[in-house]
């Protein structure tokens, strides 16, 4: 191994005796070139002082010193290679005898391995057949499986169950198109399966179609059922209302007999709008069952867009038709009046909105909230178009009622599906005051055919079922107790004709103001029943009395009438108050006064201004009464027997049909003004001359009234018998001051006595 000496750096040493400059310049170039400087400077300074041979002299001096160096250090190192040599001889030899012995060992080794190798090659050979049969079998067994699935995915789509096609193909194409073997059938496959794809959506989206199609009919049936069945608890609802107000009725009279439970029936097959197998659901309800209304159609088709990553596109798809087909079923025909249609016409919106209610709580996100609350906001609008159009054309208040009900009854039904129906209900709210005009209108006409065909005779009943109809129904008996058949009434047939006509008005007013949102409503009803009453039925009555009464057994008629027109006017109010679901002690409370006063007091008018004309005949014969009588007279004068026979015969029909106030006012009436006739002719020009006894004649006559007179205490009370005896005070007080004076039967002072009174 050789040595290596690092290189020493030459320093020039001091001396201290002062050596020649020669032997310091060959220190100072031996120094330089130990150390790698520059030598430059000495070679310039050589050549400058002309004595190059002493740097000449200076470098060969050095070469034989550094010469002896390399000898030196040669030697050195020759030592140390003939060590190596030695060594590397003695290796040698102990290489070429473990050469021998690798020599050996690999014969040997051969000689052991030979048949090993033979049997590794078979092994591998072996091996490698194994691993290509296993890959054969694995492709094999994926061509197997990937058969398999497409023959379940063919027999799927000759089902129409492409849902499960489709996940057969989404198999194919996730776990085997890729790893399939054959490249003939991953070109099959990638071929096919786009195809069989856009089959399926062309498939789907013909049933999609066809359920479009069905389900405007299903929605009209649907809508006409749920309204029906809307109606029908509004029926069992009213029918509830009237058994409680019979049972507050009852224990108001404080009837404690009976027992009275209110029972409430369910509503079985009510559109309840819960989930499950309620009308409009899938879980095979009667009700569904009987309508035919099936969503699974609508279903299908979201699920296999969304199989088939087009769900964004069928969202809007449907929600695109559907408001095709909302805004076609605005669509008011012009050929048929809205009056038959209009069922349809609401019925096939309250249907639209029944289904999508139950798509958006059913789909799964098929139909957001706010575009079902889009497309009712829209619906509401029109329907609020449609009905301002047709009511201002109609001219018929039961059109417009039917219309009103019916849009009410659609109201309740979406209600229950958590629409928002207000807008509907202040349309109709905004016609009230119409309908009742148009329902006055209807009620004039009806009143004045129904006045105009009265024959002023007392109606006949034969049957009890006629009495109940025509009396107890308007609860204008004046007792409980049911007469005997045949029955002649204390009024004519115009009685029971109005009361039809003015419970009919009720009615009709009382189903217009519910169920409209406006839960007191008997203040607006009592007002169209007042000018009802009194702008309608009053004045018609007014006419026919001024107009038709020419008899007096025709005023009597319809003197009568008019009595029992009060009571069937607190029959009106209690009506009205009941079916407006206000207690009947509250109306009781506030009586008030008769609304037909003009009516009556014309017709007391009239039967008194006949009853005075007949009397009028009667009373004529007072010209043929002796006034210069020599005797006293022991009996009444003629005209006062006729005055009688007439008042007594017509207090005999009167008595009959008349209540006893009519009758007292009328006959104080008439008693006055005979008792105002005496009295103007005695004061009158027709009489010149009369003697006391004929005055006393006339005082006969006016006891023979006032007898008349005390003698109706069995019609009426005795003070109102007293109050007809107050009729004759005029002439009364003329007889006894005509006595008073004590005159002769011919007196000059005749003339003075009758001015005096």
């Amino acid at each position: 191994m050789n040595s290596t000496k690092s290189r020493r750096k030459v320093t020039v040493a001091s001396t201290e005796n002062g050596d020649s400059g020669d032997k310091l310049d060959q220190l100072l170039l031996s120094s330089a070139i130990s150390n790698g400087e520059d030598l430059s400077p000495f070679i310039r300074k050589t050549f400058a002082s002309g004595k190059p041979e002493t740097l000449l002299h200076h470098l060969r001096h050095f070469c034989r010193s550094k010469e002896a160096e390399i000898e030196e250090v040669c030697k050195v190192h020759y030592q140390d290679f003939i060590m190596a040599v030695d060594d590397l001889r003695s290796l040698l030899s102990g290489v070429e005898s473990l050469k021998s012995s690798i020599s050996n060992s690999n014969y040997q080794l051969q000689s052991v391995a030979g048949p090993l190798l033979t049997s590794l090659d078979s092994f591998i050979e072996a091996r490698n057949k194994c691993q290509n049969i296993a890959l054969a079998i694995e492709s094999l067994r994926i061509c197997i499986r990937l058969m398999e699935l497409c023959s379940r995915a063919n027999f799927h789509l000759s089902k129409n169950n492409f849902y499960m096609a489709l996940k057969c193909i989404d198999s194919i194409e996730r776990d085997f198109i890729q790893k399939t073997p054959s490249s003939t059938l991953r070109r099959m496959l990638e071929k096919n399966i786009p195809a069989i794809r856009a089959h399926i959506e062309r498939k789907i989206s013909k049933e999609f179609g066809d359920w479009l199609v069905e389900i405007r009919t299903v929605s009209r049936n649907l809508g006409q059922v749920a309204i029906g069945q809307a109606s029908a608890g509004r029926q069992r609802e009213e029918e509830l209302r009237i058994r409680q107000r019979q049972a507050e009725e009852q224990s108001r009279l404080s009837v404690r007999d009976t027992v009275y439970a209110l029972e409430e029936e369910d509503d079985d097959g009510y559109f309840t709008g819960n989930e499950g197998n309620d009308v409009y659901g899938n879980g095979g309800g009667t009700a569904n069952a009987n309508l035919g209304f099936d969503l699974t159609s609508l279903y299908r088709s979201y699920h296999i867009h969304q199989t088939l990553g087009l769900e964004a596109g069928f969202k809007k798809y449907y929600f695109e038709n559907r408001k095709l087909q909302l805004t076609s079923d605005f669509q008011v025909s012009s050929m048929t009046p809205f009056l038959e249609s209009h069922q349809t016409f609401f019925a096939q919106i309250a249907g639209f909105f029944i289904v999508e209610d139950r798509v958006l709580r059913t789909s799964g996100g098929l139909i957001t909230k706010m575009e079902v609350e889009n497309l009712w906001d829209t619906a509401v609008s029109k329907m609020c178009s449609v009905l301002e159009d047709q009511f201002s054309r109609m001219r018929t208040a039961n059109h417009l009622l039917l219309i009103k009900d019916y849009v009410s009854l659609l109201g309740v039904t979406l209600r229950r599906y958590g629409y928002s129906v207000d807008a509907l209900l202040d349309v109709l709210n905004k016609h009230r005051d119409k309908y009742h005009e148009l329902l006055l209108s209807d009620c004039r006409i009806q009143i004045a055919e129904a006045l105009a065909a009265d024959k002023f005779e007392q109606m006949w009943m034969n049957k009890e079922y006629e009495y109940s109809m025509n009396v107890l129904s308007f609860q204008i008996q004046t007792s409980d107790i049911v007469p005997a058949f045949p029955y002649i009434a204390p009024f004519s047939s115009t009685v029971p004709d109005c009361c039809r006509i003015v419970r009919s008005f009720i009615e009709d007013s009382v189903s217009f103001m519910s169920h409209g949102g406006q839960l007191d409503f008997y203040d607006v009803v009592k007002k169209y029943l007042d000018r009802l009453l009194t702008e309608v039925l009053d004045d018609a009555l007014l006419k026919l009395i001024s107009t038709s009464i020419s008899g007096v057994n025709q005023a009597m008629v319809v003197a009568a009438n008019m009595a029992v027109f009060e009571r069937a006017c607190d029959f009106f109010f209690r009506h009205a108050a009941k079916l407006s679901g206000l207690p009947l002690r509250m109306v009781e409370r506030s009586r008030r006064q008769f609304p037909l006063t003009k009516a009556r007091d014309a017709a007391e008018e009239m039967l008194s201004s006949l009853l005075k004309k007949k009397v009028d005949g009667f009373m004529t014969l007072i010209e043929n009464v002796n006034w210069m009588i020599d005797e006293q007279p022991q009996n009444e004068n003629e005209y006062v027997n006729e005055v009688i026979i007439f008042l007594e015969t017509l207090l005999s029909t009167a008595q009959q049909i008349l209540p006893g106030q009519v009758l007292k006012r009328v006959l104080q009436d008439v008693l006055s003004h005979i008792s105002e006739t005496i009295v103007n002719f005695l004061v009158g020009e027709s009489v010149k001359k009369f003697s006391l006894n004929a005055v006393m004649g006339i005082d006969v006559d006016i006891k023979v009234l006032e007898s008349f007179a005390e003698n109706q205490a069995s019609l009426v009370s005795e003070e109102e018998a007293n109050q007809l005896k107050k009729a004759l005070v005029e002439a009364r007080q003329l007889g006894k001051k005509l006595q008073c004076f004590g005159l002769p039967k011919s007196s000059d002072h005749f003339g003075e006595t009758k001015g005096s009174v």
